[in-house]
């Protein structure tokens, strides 16, 4: 048996596609085929469903794939060991973040580029759901997603920060003058806020039940961009998550209102694979978020932003 025919198996799986999978393994379609095929022959199991195209993985195929895809992360994570023994952490460090954390990860791969100057990344926008599976088929190394809300299933959990909310609105507009606003009179405005599907969604929709209340806005996307856009063009008002002002902003013509602490706060933190040993790259990651305070300096920020009357609570909010 050989690490490349692995590689095949975790590519086809990934791929979903024989072409496509020989063609990121830098084969041709029948060099690949030929591999899982002597694979079959060699543990005396049939592997891949066949037909016209690929029809996906036996029974047996998918415990062979779980197997491979454990040996493929030991074999890199033992590169990345070697490697910072001969002199210094180097590859490419896999991360998924919800889209709502998505500007907050550069709190970490700023300072660790900074200390492993030879670490390259890899960033992708995935929903909570999505980041615990491909942690569990070994296709990223760590995510960044809610770590109390719904369930996560076997993973390790580093809390980085609390999430807190705050209410865009134009400034001219009927909450002019506001430094703060109830959640049902944020309910009451034209908003414009992420989809349903998302998790951040279903967490605001928590809290404006828990005030009674329900919303339909007026628009509804996946990403944070269009939020923006839509709040500076059409003069519509949105709930957004804190530590998007640190990076984005407020918009010209548009104020920023407090929101009152809701009874059940939700933190974002990393989550890496508990079933496996991680990375050195999962590792240095970890150990970075140890050494900042993320919670702390989102805190400070938005407090300048505010103003002081809109100081965080005494605990500051960060782990």
């Amino acid at each position: 048996m050989l690490l490349r025919q692995l590689e095949y198996l975790a590519a086809l799986s990934r791929e979903g596609h024989f072409a496509r999978a020989a063609e990121v393994c830098h084969v041709s379609q029948p060099a690949l085929s030929s591999g899982i095929r002597k694979l079959e022959g060699e543990l005396g199991v049939q592997i891949v469903r066949r037909g016209q195209r690929f029809e996906g993985f036996t029974p047996e195929g998918a415990e062979v794939l779980l197997w491979a895809q454990h040996v493929i992360a030991e074999q890199e994570a033992l590169r990345q060991t070697l490697t910072s023994m001969r002199g210094g952490l180097t590859g490419v460090l896999r991360l998924g973040a919800i889209p709502t954390a998505l500007s907050v990860a550069s709190s970490l791969t700023a300072p660790l580029r900074a200390e492993h100057p030879l670490v390259r990344f890899s960033l992708e926008s995935m929903s909570s759901r999505e980041i615990v599976s491909r942690l569990n088929d070994f296709e990223i190394d760590v995510g960044m997603t809610y770590v109390d809300g719904e369930p996560l299933g076997r993973v390790r959990v580093v809390p980085l920060y609390r999430e807190r909310y705050v209410f865009l609105t134009p400034a001219d507009g009927e909450f002019a003058g506001r430094d703060s606003i109830s959640w049902a009179e944020a309910a009451s405005a034209e908003l414009c806020l992420l989809m349903p599907v998302m998790q951040n969604r279903r967490i605001l929709d928590g809290y404006f039940a828990e005030s009674g209340v329900g919303v339909r806005p007026v628009v509804e996307t996946d990403t944070i961009s269009a939020i923006y856009a839509h709040v500076a063009s059409m003069k519509l008002s949105s709930v957004i998550p804190h530590t998007w002002l640190s990076t984005f902003g407020i918009p010209e013509g548009v104020r920023v209102l407090r929101l009152p602490r809701p009874k059940r706060p939700y933190h974002v933190g990393l989550v890496l694979a508990g079933r496996h040993r991680e990375s050195m790259l999962a590792r240095a990651v970890v150990d970075m978020a140890r050494q900042i305070d993320i919670g702390r300096e989102l805190d400070r920020s938005l407090t300048a932003r505010l103003g002081a009357t809109s100081s965080p609570p005494a605990d500051g909010g960060s782990r």
